[in-house]
């Protein structure tokens, strides 16, 4: 499937789906308006880009919508960890880890943890 490009803002309305779903409009405001500061009318507009990406999709029931999420958290953040490397580093890996390995300050169990995860892709 080819995974849609979701926006920062839409990605907040993913996470709500992938959390649980299937959800009503008003559910998915509920949980938006208060941390995000957005109206309702923001949220349904970001219901409905989703929808025309073909990210989520509806099921009516009466006069209620109910949404769900057609791909996969998982499959989004790949492809979002591929468009940010592609995007900053050229596609090159090592650039990026040493940057965040400078940068970050780790604790001696992430240093283990990376030190592990490097030796099992040997």
């Amino acid at each position: 499937m080819n995974i849609p490009n979701i926006s920062a803002a839409e990605w907040e309305v993913m996470k709500v789906l992938w959390k649980k779903s299937p959800v009503t409009s008003q559910e998915v405001i509920d949980q938006l308006s208060e941390p995000m500061e957005w109206s309702p009318k923001t949220v349904k507009a970001l219901i409905n880009r989703l929808l025309k990406k073909g990210a989520i999709q509806f099921e009516a029931a009466g006069r209620v919508y109910y949404y769900s999420p057609l791909v996969a958290e998982e499959d989004c953040i790949r492809e979002e960890r591929k468009t940010f490397l592609q995007r900053i580093y050229g596609g090159a890996l090592s650039p990026m880890l040493a940057h965040f390995i400078q940068d970050e300050q780790l604790s001696k169990e992430e240093i283990e943890e990376l030190k592990k995860m490097l030796e099992e892709k040997r």
